[in-house]
């Protein structure tokens, strides 16, 4: 996951395989990416000393149809307080930075990872090109949705864990190299599929509670 790398540091965006990650062990949010750096340290382990094929694929928020509305991601969240008439929440100054992998080319990313990666090697899987604050993400999604939408910036709330990583971009040369990887779908593309499909979907449509 690209949670591995935690808060990096702004000369570290975007951020390739060989940065090692600001992760602090005891912070609010150290179960979540202290996890996915466990895994990866097994992971390589179980590489190095019984020859396990093991491949690591470090996804940077990959979205898409199947998303469920209430799982707390950003683009689900957006997309559900749009479909039901409420502004869509901003946290902080909305200057926090993202990008964002449409599912299909996700998905390509992995299983080249899979057939043609390294055993023992890690590739960042995403699309480095649409890096955008929250509040311009918000700002795209209710021009997509054209029906007078709006969104709004509020607090953090006080159960929010602190340490959110303030950027999020993926150095994806490895993966391009190594795998002949190259995302195709543009952000508002993926996003104007990604809010067709959830417009079809129950749970997105009947006010189902967050």
């Amino acid at each position: 996951s690209s949670e591995i790398y935690g808060d990096p540091d702004p000369s570290a965006v975007p951020t390739p395989e060989t940065y090692h990650g600001f992760v602090s062990s005891v912070g609010p949010r150290a179960c979540y990416d202290e996890s996915k750096r466990l895994a990866e340290t097994i992971a390589t382990i179980y590489h190095e000393q019984f020859k396990m094929p093991v491949k690591i694929v470090r996804p940077f928020n990959v979205f898409g149809p199947g998303m469920s509305h209430n799982d707390r991601r950003v683009l689900p969240m957006f997309t559900y307080m749009l479909l039901n008439k409420k502004p869509i929440p901003v946290h902080g100054d909305g200057h926090q930075t993202r990008t964002f992998c449409y599912i299909t080319d996700a998905i390509d990313g992995f299983f080249r990872v899979l057939l043609k990666g390294q055993p023992g090697q890690a590739y960042n899987i995403g699309n480095a090109d649409n890096e955008i604050s929250m509040r311009e993400l918000a700002a795209m999604v209710t021009k997509l949705d054209g029906n007078g939408a709006s969104y709004e910036l509020i607090p953090y709330p006080a159960n929010y864990p602190g340490g959110e990583p303030q950027r999020r971009c993926p150095d994806i040369s490895k993966a391009k190299a190594d795998l002949a990887f190259a995302p195709q779908t543009a952000l508002a593309d993926g996003i104007a599929r990604f809010m067709t499909w959830c417009r079809n979907d129950p749970h997105y449509k009947n006010g189902l509670a967050l």
